[in-house]
């Protein structure tokens, strides 16, 4: 199991949490919570090992539109690339509504 961590500047406060997907087969799990100051803290627990480039891309490009100053905690079971930001996108719908 490999961990990985993650930060990015942020500029908007967010006030409302979001809990999205289960671990499991060739999925994952994004906890989305409010944090302090202006920046975003990403921590990623993954099955699969030494992939923390392809997990720092996906993150990458997912900050460079989103502002929000957060927490996020990913566990992830093997899911794809494309899963990631679709439940990364969903995560932040609902800390949005």
């Amino acid at each position: 199991m490999e961990h990985i961590e993650l930060d990015y500047p942020a500029k908007r406060r967010i006030s409302k949490k979001a809990h999205i997907g289960v671990v499991g087969s060739g999925d994952l799990e994004v906890l989305l919570e409010p944090a302090n100051g202006n920046s975003a803290h990403v921590s990623i627990r993954t099955s699969v090992d030494g992939f923390s480039e392809a997990w720092k891309a996906v993150l990458d490009r997912f900050f460079t539109t989103y502002d929000g100053a957060v927490r996020i905690q990913i566990n992830d079971a093997g899911a794809t690339p494309g899963s990631v930001q679709l439940r990364l996108a969903q995560a932040v719908e609902v800390s949005e509504q």
